[in-house]
């Protein structure tokens, strides 16, 4: 009951890093028909381009024995070397077909995932020896759907066979009479025809089975609500330290930049929604830079640490609005606000008896 319950649960799609964690067990989409297909494509077409000049390789070594028996003892000293020359003849004309069923053995694999490294998937698994985990295997839902693709593969190819070959039997009375190259020319152009029907068949098959096995695969990596959250926080880390280690850097921030007021020439206020702190040294700056900035209680902050160091503090709400908007801590005030704050400057530098005849740069 619980195993349903967990499988009601996941009804989210795989993450991109669920899929490539599947992918590195060997846990991919496999299609056995997909395979079956391609290796019966590559017998049929050794048996269509192949077969007939390996087959003349053969028949040239058999007629050998049978035309010139005489030249070859079949004594003691005779035999191994003998039957060595002649499995080697015989190699030597099978392989190509063998070399060409290995690369298609080998691509079946890469035509449906493409090369797959996952070195989990071949350590030992002791659990897998276990008499009653193959039992539940063998008791499981794919494998009598398996076992019943099995069946029914059995029964097309059987009935494409008889429907093939029910023709042939009016003249299989005649088959005697004719020759031995045509008889195996005629069994040739039939098992070709056998083959193409078949593969034919089982191309619609392996293609529903294909789309089959993707869809219960994406079905068997779904994930609960749950999962892709807890993949969210360790992906992009916990929402809650996040906003903490957030909260600590403003923090850090902001008291740095009340360390900053102190040096400032001035401080602009709103009065009380903003305040603004201006630094400026002619002979350093090429204009003013904005220090410290606030809202609300920060401005209060600002304003209780002006007036400790007495700071002036100069009330303009368009300008202190305006430079809280657009102006960064650190940043020169933009030149669209050269004038109104050269007025504040030089108001403070007068206030104090600093006044110089330089404005701040324009």
């Amino acid at each position: 009951m619980s195993e349903q319950t967990d499988e009601a649960q996941k009804t989210e799609e795989p993450t991109p890093k669920k899929i490539s964690e599947a992918r590195k067990r060997g846990n991919v989409a496999r299609s056995m028909e997909i395979n079956t297909w391609l290796m019966l494509f590559a017998g049929t077409v050794i048996v269509a381009m192949v077969a007939p000049g390996m087959m003349g390789d053969i028949r040239a070594i058999a007629l050998i024995f049978i035309e010139r028996p005489h030249e070859y003892g079949l004594d003691t000293g005779n035999l191994p070397g003998l039957l060595l020359r002649t499995v080697s003849a015989v190699g030597v004309a099978l392989i190509v077909p063998a070399i060409f069923l290995v690369v298609f053995a080998l691509a079946t694999g890469l035509v449906q995932n493409g090369l797959v490294f996952s070195p989990k998937a071949i350590e030992p698994k002791f659990e897998k020896l276990s008499p009653i985990t193959g039992a539940k295997r063998f008791a499981s839902w794919r494998q009598w759907i398996e076992f019943f693709k099995g069946i029914l593969k059995i029964m097309i190819v059987g009935t494409i066979a008889v429907l093939l070959l029910m023709p042939e039997f009016e003249r299989i009375d005649t088959l005697p009479t004719v020759d031995l190259l045509d008889l195996l020319g005629l069994l040739h152009v039939l098992v070709l025809k056998l083959l193409i029907y078949v593969l034919g068949v089982l191309f619609f098959v392996a293609f529903v089975d294909v789309v089959f096995q993707r869809a219960n695969h994406r079905k068997q990596l779904r994930m609960t609500k749950q999962e892709v959250k807890d993949e969210f926080k360790q992906a992009e880390g916990d929402p809650h330290v996040k906003g903490r280690l957030r909260q600590i850097r403003m923090d850090r921030a902001r008291q740095r930049m009340m360390q900053a007021v102190p040096e400032a020439d001035v401080v602009v206020t709103n009065p009380t929604h903003f305040a603004v702190a201006l630094k400026y040294k002619q002979d350093e700056m090429e204009a003013p830079v904005l220090v410290a900035k606030g809202q609300d209680l920060i401005a209060q902050k600002i304003r209780e640490v002006a007036e400790d160091n007495d700071i002036p503090i100069v009330e303009n709400k368009p300008l202190a609005q305006a430079l809280f908007k657009t102006v960064e801590l650190d940043q020169e005030v933009p030149t669209e606000h050269y004038k109104a704050v050269a007025e504040i400057i030089s108001y403070v530098w007068r206030m104090r008896g600093q006044f110089r005849p330089n404005r701040p740069a324009a």
